[in-house]
């Protein structure tokens, strides 16, 4: 990469990073385009030559946020601590996300993700499997998932969560139960035992 390339693509994580952090504060109708300007360190018209609009920086805001969340699942994932210490920190990576994220950018994400072919459905439907089939694979092979539990048994039930997820009255009160859920999945209704 050159160094313009190198300077633009920069200033646009930098706007996104300032976007996501405001918009997670505040909500997204309560920032404007000057404050997230202040906030990265740019102009209001950098801000537009790159994104063009609020709404379309709103949108990018979101790529740029699932695709942060994923690399961070990912580097658990294929992280060389032990299963249940990976348990543990998917577990506290949800929690402190949810305690992040304001109200409006979440109902935006849902939003998206309830639209087949979303960006959110894609990353899930290519990124996301894959890493969960892995993670089940991994907790199969080192006996913290009982063997007799098939791997498809759990990816329906995966799968089940996230068609739940796209109905439309659900992300008004899903969001403060992240952490029971999370939990739910991974401990059962027995919870965790040491």
């Amino acid at each position: 990469m050159d160094g313009f390339k190198k300077r633009t693509h920069q200033k646009m994580n930098r706007i996104l990073e300032a976007s996501l952090h405001l918009f997670s504060t505040y909500g997204m109708k309560n920032v404007p385009i000057a404050k997230i300007a202040s906030e990265a360190n740019v102009s209001q018209v950098t801000i537009y030559n790159y994104f063009e609009s609020k709404e379309n920086l709103i949108y990018e805001t979101m790529i740029y946020f699932v695709e942060k969340e994923y690399r961070k699942f990912q580097n658990i994932i294929d992280s060389d601590v032990s299963f249940p210490e990976k348990i543990e920190q998917i577990i506290f990576n949800k929690k402190d996300d949810a305690a992040k994220i304001s109200e409006e950018l979440y109902h935006y994400l849902m939003n998206d993700f309830s639209n087949k072919g979303s960006y959110i459905d894609k990353v899930y439907q290519e990124k996301s499997v894959p890493l969960f089939e892995q993670l089940i694979a991994e907790g199969k092979s080192t006996g913290y998932i009982h063997r007799d539990i098939s791997t498809e048994a759990m990816m329906i039930y995966i799968h089940m969560f996230k068609d739940y997820m796209k109905n439309e009255d659900v992300s008004d009160y899903i969001l403060p139960l992240t952490e029971d859920i999370i939990k739910l999945f991974f401990y059962g209704m027995m919870g965790k035992r040491d």
